[in-house]
């Protein structure tokens, strides 16, 4: 079969490809942006990249009328927009428009658990979607999930920086409320197996896990698995937006998804129960199996995917990677450095682990206080780190940058800054003739950028020195 899937640079998208292909399936993925696209995709046979935004009808053409199957897993879980609701319905009605004449056959959607009369805007928005997507052509089958519990998942993370960071918390009344995690597992389970089964065809389904936790609980559980003993007070007075900054500070979310989550998580997200696991043959496992195999997952050194790498966790940066891959030239500031190489094999393998646990070779504590000031004037820090600890891909969340091109054939490396500053600033790392260049590049914008670049100077020479040295020396 033919598939596509929308959303394929998402944290559920890039799980659910290998599982198709593994299938025998071709796998159509559409992206706004190829760069952000997997590299191993290019030397797939058994995968198409096409460049397809929903939100401008005329891209969609690259997308092949023929396609079996489609996943739509398009969401704007913290859009900057304050219209977001606005964008996914008109994503959604372009899909709808596009693919009402075509030979597609089935839309599998994955959406929230929307149960409750009073909604969230982005639970709400989940559940207009569903209805746009409803279409006389091609049959519609839906699966509501709650909470997705997999090594990666922003739902897990979260949990984590709490659990870990935190002996004692006082915290929201939210955190009383009912939700039912699921394994990311199963998600992928209830996602391939629906595809053709008419069985599903029209219908929509709560997917959820065999319990019925509130969030205290589940960070509590959390808590057992991993050997810590934690004490939680919960409080009425906290408002949404004290709740807010609570999980901003303590947490690697931005403050925008935390918002988000903060407005959701007042909502009990309970499913409704159906016959869909038995029709699928699927038995979901418990929450503390969930969160013990997304463990092994990350001391195995294999997540696949990571909320932190999706466009949800950036501080600024627009979706198009072509417009910063092209580092300018005028109007910067300029820190070039550049040594001979010993071992380049060494050196390669030193820059694409940089950052995260690695750290950045030299002055990891001025780093760390970068990422704490960040945190303070409402950026992102250094929490979000890195999700493979030698692998980095277009598109990777990189501590307060975002990878902008990897290459280890072309000896290349390009990072952004999604940190707050008064301007824009790129960090690249090239090998050529057996030589090391590494290059800081900084756009002002207006007065205080100048000003900024001047106050942090004295601290490159010994920083962007003692970084290069690090990754040429044996």
């Amino acid at each position: 079969m033919k598939i596509l899937i929308t959303g394929a640079t998402g944290y559920i998208g890039k799980r659910l490809i290998p599982i198709l292909i593994n299938e025998g399936h071709h796998v159509v993925c559409a992206v706004r942006d190829a760069l952000r696209a997997d590299k191993t995709y290019l030397d797939d046979e058994h995968i198409s990249i096409v460049e397809a935004d929903f939100l401008k009808p005329e891209t969609l053409n690259s997308i092949p009328k023929d396609i079996d199957v489609a996943y739509y897993l398009i969401h704007s879980m913290s859009n900057t927009s304050r219209d977001f609701e606005i964008l996914e319905a008109k994503c959604a009605e372009n899909f709808k428009t596009y693919f009402d004449d075509s030979k597609l056959k089935q839309t599998i959607y994955l959406s929230g658990i929307t149960n409750e009369e009073n909604l969230s805007k982005h639970l709400q928005s989940r559940k207009n979607v569903e209805e746009l997507l409803v279409s006389n052509t091609y049959a519609l089958t839906v699966f509501k999930a709650g909470i997705i519990v997999g090594s990666g998942s922003s739902s897990f993370e979260i949990i984590r920086d709490l659990v870990e960071k935190l002996p004692v918390m006082v915290a929201p009344k939210w955190l009383n409320t009912k939700t039912q995690p699921l394994a990311v597992r199963d998600v992928l389970a209830f996602l391939s197996k629906a595809k053709t089964n008419q069985e599903l065809y029209n219908k929509s389904f709560d997917i959820f896990g065999p319990e019925i936790l509130t969030y205290k609980q589940m960070l509590l559980e959390f808590a057992k698995i991993r050997g810590l003993k934690r004490y939680i007070l919960t409080v009425p007075v906290m408002t949404p937006k004290l709740s807010s900054y609570w999980l901003y500070f303590v947490t690697s979310t931005s403050y925008k998804l935390a918002s988000t989550l903060v407005d959701s998580m007042g909502v009990e997200i309970v499913g409704k129960k159906s016959d869909i696991n038995t029709i699928l043959n699927i038995e979901p496992i418990t929450y503390n199996e969930a969160v013990s195999l997304a463990f092994e997952k990350i001391e195995q050194n294999s997540i696949i995917s990571s909320w932190k790498d999706s466009m949800v966790s950036s501080g600024r940066l627009n979706t198009n990677f072509h417009k910063y891959i092209n580092v300018p030239k005028y109007g910067c500031f300029k820190d070039f450095k550049q040594r001979n190489i010993l071992d380049e094999t060494k050196t390669i393998n030193k820059i694409w682990s940089i950052g995260g646990t690695t750290g950045w070779y030299y002055g990891n504590f001025l780093w760390k206080l970068r990422g704490y000031l960040d945190k303070l004037v409402g950026g992102i820090g250094l929490r979000r780190g890195r999700t493979h600890i030698s692998e980095l891909n277009t598109g990777d969340a990189l501590d307060f940058w975002r990878v902008i091109f990897s290459d280890k054939k072309e000896k290349k490396l390009l990072l952004y800054a999604e940190m707050k500053l008064p301007g824009e600033a790129w960090l690249e790392f090239k090998i050529e003739d057996g030589i090391l260049k590494q290059t800081a590049t900084f756009r002002p914008r207006g007065l205080w950028g100048r000003i900024y670049w001047y106050s942090v100077l004295p601290f490159h020479g010994f920083i962007f020195n003692g970084m290069i040295n690090k990754l040429v020396s044996i």
